[in-house]
């Protein structure tokens, strides 16, 4: 079974993914906060990780290159709810620079359990193309 670790400062909306997520037959571990998830990657093995890019006690994308760093190669898809209050600039794109900094995907919010799971059928079959061409090697 397939497990994943939800990590996001928002109760409802981990609530919300686990439930999508088990529904789906997923094996779901979540973690409110950066350092909760970190701890909880070093304790099990994942197979996919959904990391909010904006969370309390990190600075800005600190979360994606953290998560990134400690498990590699494990597919991390990054999700954003995050609008600037002042419409008057563009708005940098937050999930785009997510990219940049080693994200697989990234989902914007809110999004629908349609989205969430074809995001996660994409990041996890990267994740077997990436393992079966090194094992070919």
């Amino acid at each position: 079974m397939t497990h994943i670790l939800v990590v996001d400062d928002d109760q409802l909306i981990c609530f919300a993914i686990r439930t999508w997520l088990e529904a789906s037959n997923f094996s779901v571990s979540v973690a409110y906060g950066a350092e909760t998830g970190l701890h909880a990657l070093g304790e099990t093995s994942f197979d996919l990780m959904i990391v909010d890019i904006f969370m309390p006690r990190m600075r800005g994308f600190e979360s994606v290159g953290l998560f990134r760093q400690r498990a590699p190669a494990v597919p991390l898809l990054a999700i954003s709810g995050y609008v600037f209050a002042e419409h008057r600039a563009a708005a940098p794109d937050f999930l785009s620079m997510a990219l940049e900094l080693g994200a697989t995907r990234c989902l914007r919010k809110p999004f629908t359990p349609k989205m969430l799971l074809a995001e996660i059928d994409v990041c996890l079959e990267k994740s077997h193309s990436l393992k079966m061409t090194a094992i070919a090697h």
